[in-house]
């Protein structure tokens, strides 16, 4: 029998990187991460996508990965100049300078909150006090595209120097971390 999925999102409307959604949907999206490595690579994968679709940015991913020294931040915080440039011209990423100096920045700003927290995870899952939010949606329409949490989130890290961490961004963030659970109660992955 087949699983049933949320009936939303990139995932059901058949693009071309369909088996890449479908996988993000079914074993990432929503998920509860707390790798730091990770989370800063999810941080760095949002905010390449303003302005263009996540199945894009789920096509490039490991192409990212790669250029992004594994998305490492101590490595990433050290990219000086030569290193922008030769990322401005990899055609297997997006190249947007705002974006990848944006990056460098949140690398930086991630290593001052590790120091801090101990972790970057302790910081940003201390939001929720651990814990996941499920808005147990019945349909889409219910899923926002900010939220109090997120607009809270994203001005501590603002304060904190990062860039391309609007509410919006930083609601599909907390989702891509799993701190917010927005799959649908129907859905088989949740």
């Amino acid at each position: 029998m087949e699983k049933k999925r949320c009936d939303f999102g990139f995932w059901v409307k058949g693009s071309r990187f369909l088996n890449k959604s479908l996988l993000y949907h079914d074993t990432r999206w929503c998920k509860p991460e707390h790798r730091d490595n990770e989370l800063f690579a999810m941080l760095v994968l949002e905010g390449m996508q303003a302005g263009v679709s996540w199945d894009l940015i789920l096509d490039k991913e490991e192409n990212f990965r790669k250029a992004f020294d594994g998305f490492d931040p101590k490595i990433v915080a050290a990219y000086g100049e030569n290193k922008v440039e030769e990322l401005m011209r990899n055609e297997g990423i997006i190249r947007n300078r705002n974006k990848i100096n944006a990056a460098v920045t949140n690398a930086r700003a991630f290593l001052k909150v590790q120091e801090e927290f101990g972790s970057f995870d302790k910081f940003i899952w201390g939001f929720t006090d651990g814990k996941t939010i499920d808005h147990r949606l019945k349909d889409a329409k219910e899923m926002p595209a900010r939220d109090g949490l997120s607009e809270r989130v994203s001005n501590e890290l603002k304060k904190r120097g990062f860039k391309y961490a609007g509410p919006t961004i930083i609601y599909s963030y907390l989702q891509g971390i799993g701190i917010i659970n927005d799959h649908l109660l129907c859905c088989d992955f949740r």
